[in-house]
């Protein structure tokens, strides 16, 4: 599979994205065209403030926990991991690794309640992809940590994930190469909760 278009000048290097822009475009594609095509303010929504400072108590705590809620007898943890890969042209910072004999597992912290939506498994695998690729070690499976319900929940991450999300990432790239606006999400809802709900003229 392709790595996707080049950053002009540095033809060995395809153009950087992060992991959250995974998230970001399966919850809307306009998100990411905002941040790397048309720049705008945006408002730091109450969520996001509070999912950023209880981040920072989760990982506290997580350092004097037992790996018992994640269904592991032994690893050792990593906690605010930047991952970087000028190959697959990637980068974001994971919450927590998990390190076992057996292979990697990213943590996912967020602050949301219920089963982890589509977009959430796909950042996941991101960082699944930035893992094998920067360490090379082998990630089958990760976890989203849902800090209400102090829940880990396992996802596999098969080879099939992985090969979307390189797919995902050409797709962002043709996109903000373009400078098309892509269309909204299907779901008006989450244009309620967007912090770019107001640069969206066709929405209602």
């Amino acid at each position: 599979m392709g790595l996707g278009h080049r950053i002009e000048g540095r033809s060995s290097i395809p153009l950087e994205l992060w992991v959250s822009d995974l998230k970001q475009y399966l919850y809307c594609p306009r998100v990411v065209y905002f941040h790397y095509v048309l720049p705008v303010e945006k408002k730091v929504t109450y969520k996001m403030q509070v999912g950023k400072e209880l981040h920072q108590v989760i990982a506290e705590l997580e350092k004097r926990r037992k790996l018992r809620r994640y269904g592991l007898k032994e690893g050792v943890r990593f906690f605010d991991l930047w991952l970087s890969s000028e190959r697959i042209g990637l980068r974001g910072r994971l919450d927590m690794m998990i390190q076992t004999p057996q292979g990697c597992y990213p943590v996912d912290f967020k602050f949301t309640e219920g089963r982890p939506h589509r977009n959430h498994l796909y950042q996941l695998a991101g960082y699944a992809v930035l893992i094998e690729d920067q360490f090379g070690l082998p990630v089958r499976a990760g976890f989203v940590y849902l800090i209400p319900s102090k829940e880990a929940l396992v996802s596999e991450i098969g080879a099939e994930r992985k090969e979307e999300v390189m797919a995902i990432l050409e797709d962002m790239r043709k996109m903000v190469l373009s400078e098309e606006m892509p269309e909204p999400s299907s779901s008006r809802s989450r244009c309620r909760e967007c912090e770019f709900q107001n640069y969206c003229g066709d929405v209602r």
